[in-house]
């Protein structure tokens, strides 16, 4: 029956405050997690006592409606507007099923709030009729209203911090306090990427210890911390990355061996100087990853070490762990031995100008000097490793990523593609290979790590994408969903239509995303059965859980003797990979706002696009010049009633006959621009001319390397 703590404490015979305390904090986390539900006598409920209560979490909608996601997994429960009146997105909350809400989805009502999601929101600060209010920045777009005494010198138009003060209700509006000003997106875009940080909570600032933690290494690496290590800095190690990298997680050399090569890659050591528990490592688990926007990096380190002690930087002593492999002429891997040491990169290499050199172009040849042998050999063990990626049936994604390029004022110059070549396979290849011989000499030892694993496509997913393929003229097997090489040969039916990139992207999205966890099923895109992260512990959490195990390892030390066991791995891996998403969404958030202020600067301009979705209210077009999308509105395209045909590929007018559909090219005006939506609403130029064939698309945006 319901109860209260001080009730339960007495008839379990808990005496003394101090255990009292520790009933009540349990029983806390147990309603928090959904176990229990506090009920408004402040008494404790068995959840499953309870008839028909369901607890989530809440998702807003932006129309005020709203959706509560279920702690066991099952069906979404409809919120209706009254409902959401007093939640907040985020909000843990018991719902009890009530009925059907539209589409026939279940409904609910509210019960009880469990647990606050927020306790502050950022937004845009506006003034009516003498009234200030915030409005929320993201899905659920919620007004917050802001008394003049907590408004903090904060102007219309302004982005800000707000502290909850006052939580929702049926009857009245929540209400904040300003606790910061970021500044106005429209006069400064960076106040985008400052929204961000603030919206997904994502660390940014240094706490006191770790920074104290962090500054106690020094600036160079010290005689001590170098022995016991093998010294590999006459070998001539190089970095090869993009020209605006800030840190260096990996270096590479190869020598022909035999009919093979030895392939060495030397990754920043990064678990000699964050060790488990101490404040550098509280501090980088708390991030998970780096993060990367168009005006600033947030590291998962403190530069001191990131860009500093960390980064395989040119002409300096560094500590690294070695994975020394031996590649056969067909691309397997016979061998490959781990080991710590300290290195010296020989040089600083980027993309475009390795592709040079190797290409012919005497200048670029004439930079890299002595080191275009040793570049000649990385190039000859690529072309082994691709053999044996493609022997495999690895997923053949070349997807474009878009470059956001900006000026000394922080404004937008230009948005443009990043190209790849070859030498950003050549060190794809060697990353991988080196990720694949780490798992393996883990699960050799059955150590307890954290794998990156990614499952195959969804059956349902992949159903709606066989039909629409199909619906294209496309062979698609059945066996392709199982088969990553069948997939692939999907993929070689793709190459050279006009919408190439957004097929391959909508192909991408039938599968899982990749996660970290303890438990091995193999990594489909890659097509490998054991696959880790470890090639880059600078900036991803799990790749420093990885670099422990092999320190063990080689430290001679038993399994069982290992700081973690496999209950501590799979919630490392479960916390890694809402990091990781987090990072993306914030990446993702910041890039849309950037390219809307750039096309704000463009309204009125016409520009050639090409179509990349067909819903029901209209088109969703790239525009080819600025790689920005944009919607087409369906009352833009005519005097006509338009309808989905060819299983929604194509909106086809009832009267004109006119149809549009995906990969057609367009001429369209930018007429408006809303960048905390993230929108930009287009206008078809000529109405009366067919829509062309054979336009590219070039704005999808690929994930940053190894993100694999």
């Amino acid at each position: 029956m319901p109860t209260t703590a001080d009730d339960l404490a007495t008839h379990l015979k808990i005496d003394g405050s101090r255990h009292r305390m520790v009933l009540a904090h349990r029983l806390q986390e147990l309603a928090a997690g959904g176990r229990l539900l506090r009920n408004r006598r402040d008494e404790y409920c068995l959840v499953e006592k309870l008839d028909a209560v369901v607890t989530g979490v809440v998702s807003a909608h932006r129309d005020g409606f709203g959706f509560l996601v279920p702690d066991d997994g099952s069906g979404d429960l409809f919120l209706s507007p009254p409902e959401m009146r007093a939640l907040l997105d985020g909000d843990r909350v018991a719902v009890r099923i009530a009925g059907r809400g539209p589409r026939g989805r279940r409904a609910g009502t509210v019960v009880e709030i469990l647990e606050r999601g927020r306790q502050a929101v950022v937004g845009r600060y506006v003034r009516e009729h003498g009234v200030g209010y915030v409005v929320e920045a993201g899905k659920a777009a919620r007004h917050y209203i802001v008394p003049d005494h907590y408004r903090a010198d904060a102007e219309p138009g302004q982005c800000v911090k707000i502290e909850i003060i006052t939580w929702p209700s049926a009857t009245r509006e929540a209400q904040g306090k300003v606790v910061r000003l970021l500044g106005n997106p429209e006069e400064d875009p960076k106040v985008a990427t400052d929204v961000a940080l603030e919206m997904f909570g994502l660390p940014s600032v240094w706490p006191a210890a770790a920074r104290r933690a962090a500054a106690a290494w020094g600036a160079e690496v010290r005689a001590s911390d170098k022995a016991g290590r093998e010294d590999l800095r006459d070998l001539p190690l190089v970095t090869i990355d993009g020209a605006d990298a800030r840190d260096f997680d990996d270096a590479v050399y190869a020598e022909p061996v035999g009919s093979g090569w030895r392939l060495v890659v030397a990754i920043a050591d990064v678990s000699h100087y964050v060790r488990p528990g101490d404040a550098l490592d509280e501090e980088a688990q708390r991030r998970g990853t780096s993060v990367y926007f168009p005006d600033r990096v947030v590291p998962m380190l403190p530069e001191q070490l990131s860009n500093g002690l960390c980064s395989l930087n040119p002409r300096v002593d560094r500590l690294c762990m070695v994975c020394d492999m031996q590649v056969g002429g067909d691309g397997d891997v016979r061998g490959a031995r781990f080991y710590r040491g300290v290195m010296r990169s020989h040089q600083r290499l980027v993309y475009d100008d390795v592709q040079a050199a190797h290409d012919g172009q005497a200048a670029a040849r004439q930079r890299l000097g002595a080191l275009l042998a040793p570049i000649g050999h990385l190039y000859g063990v690529y072309a082994c490793l691709a053999r044996a990626r493609a022997r495999r049936g690895a997923l053949d994604l070349e997807l474009p990523e878009t470059n956001i390029e900006l000026g000394a004022d922080g404004r937008i110059e230009r948005i443009g593609q990043r190209h790849r070549n070859d030498a950003h396979r050549l060190i794809e290849e060697c990353m991988i290979a080196a990720n694949v011989a780490a798992a393996r000499f883990l699960r050799r030892h059955r150590l307890p790590t954290l794998y990156r694993v990614h499952d195959g496509p969804d059956e349902e997913k992949f159903e709606t994408l066989r039909v629409m393929l199909q619906g294209l003229g496309m062979k698609v097997t059945a066996q392709a969903r199982q088969r990553t090489r069948d997939l692939n040969h999907v993929l070689q039916q793709l190459r050279g239509r006009p919408d190439q990139a957004l097929l391959a992207t909508s192909v991408l999205r039938t599968m899982a995303q990749a996660v970290y966890q303890p438990g091995n099923i193999g990594h489909f895109g890659l097509a490998l059965p054991v696959y880790t992260h470890f090639t880059s512990p600078i900036r991803r959490y799990p790749d420093l859980l990885v670099h422990r195990g092999l320190a063990h390892l080689l430290a001679a030390q038993k399994p069982a003797a290992f700081t973690y066991d496999h209950a501590a791995m799979e919630h490392l891996g479960q916390v890694s990979s809402v990091r990781e998403r987090r990072a993306e969404e914030a990446a993702r958030h910041v890039e849309a706002r950037y390219k809307c202020a750039y096309a704000r600067e463009r309204v009125g301009e016409l520009f050639d696009g090409v179509v990349t979705a067909v819903t029901h209210f209209g088109l969703f077009v790239t525009l080819t010049d600025i790689n920005v999308d944009g919607l087409l509105h369906i009352t833009g395209l005519g005097h006509d009633y338009f309808h989905l045909q060819h299983g929604g590929l194509r909106l086809t007018g009832e009267r004109s006959g006119r149809s549009f559909g995906l990969g057609d090219a367009v001429r369209v005006r930018i007429v408006r621009v809303d960048v905390d939506d993230a929108r930009i609403d287009l206008a078809l130029e000529d109405r009366d001319a067919a829509p062309a064939h054979g336009a590219r698309r070039r704005a999808v945006r690929h994930p940053p390397r190894q993100r694999r």
